[in-house]
């Protein structure tokens, strides 16, 4: 299993392909392993990097620790230098887009592209009482996926695609229901508590890639418009008739997005 350690606490990492790194970082709910239908696209025509934030899937649990992002920023610090790159393209969905952006503006000489979906410059009203909502369902494995995983979807998959939501909560409603993770889920969502880059925007200084979906209901159009706005050399789409599981919802275009924009020769054209 490969593994690295950070000041004693082992951390897990997976690498697929050959190419310039892509550093891929996970949602809140996610590990490694929620990557399992990408890997063999997004590794086809780059070094395609996987690993465990703190409190994720196979890397080491902060039990009774609190935390914030800056932790996490320093696990994507010692993944690269474990595995003596200079600098990646750094990509990054929800929970992992922020700790994509803090990484950018805290080691810019060590990102060498940006992809931030379904992201936010920082945790408002509106996100925070989400993840207070959340944090009050524990405790219940049904109580916390009603909570939690619909308002992730946008109406028309989650009732579309019913039989499939049918499966989900089969498999994560006895995995809510587990103390250890959801304990870890909660420092997780604790961890994001004071999150605000707003005012460091402007150091980003790599080509970024902002994702949004229209019909994302945790970090709305408007909180990728305005990541839009303040960094330079920033390019934004906008994927329509999708929730904030972007990479369930439309999965080929979330592969085709961070296939071409980290597989690009070059950003800029003499046109």
């Amino acid at each position: 299993m490969p593994t690295f350690t950070m000041d004693g606490k082992q951390i897990y990492y997976e690498s697929y392909g050959r190419g310039r790194p892509l550093v891929l970082l996970n949602g809140i709910m996610m590990s490694c392993a929620s990557w399992k239908p990408f890997i063999e696209a997004l590794s086809a025509n780059n070094r395609l990097l996987l690993v465990d934030f703190l409190d994720q899937g196979r890397s080491d649990k902060m039990v009774g620790q609190v935390y914030d992002h800056g932790i996490q920023v320093q696990v994507v610090r010692r993944l690269l230098e474990h595995l003596e790159l200079k600098n990646a393209c750094i990509a990054g969905i929800s929970y992992g887009s922020e700790v994509a952006l803090e990484f950018a503006v805290t080691y810019p000489e060590m990102t060498e592209r940006l992809i931030l979906l379904n992201a936010t410059a920082a945790t408002g009203w509106w996100l925070g009482d989400i993840g207070k909502a959340w944090n009050l369902a524990a405790g219940s494995g049904e109580a916390y996926y009603h909570t939690s995983i619909p308002v992730i979807y946008s109406p028309a998959f989650y009732t579309e695609r019913h039989e499939w939501m049918e499966k989900r909560k089969e498999l994560l409603i006895p995995l809510f229901g587990n103390p250890d993770f959801i304990g870890a889920m909660q420092r997780l969502t604790d961890s994001s508590e004071t999150y605000d880059l707003r005012d460091r925007l402007g150091e980003v200084q790599c080509p970024t890639l902002v994702v949004s979906c229209q019909e994302d209901y945790l970090t709305p159009l408007k909180e990728q418009e305005y990541l839009a706005a303040h960094i330079k050399a920033c390019h934004h789409v906008i994927l329509p008739n999708c929730g904030h599981a972007s990479m369930y919802e439309q999965p080929t275009l979330f592969a085709a997005l961070i296939a071409g924009f980290a597989g690009l020769s070059h950003t800029k054209f003499d046109i």
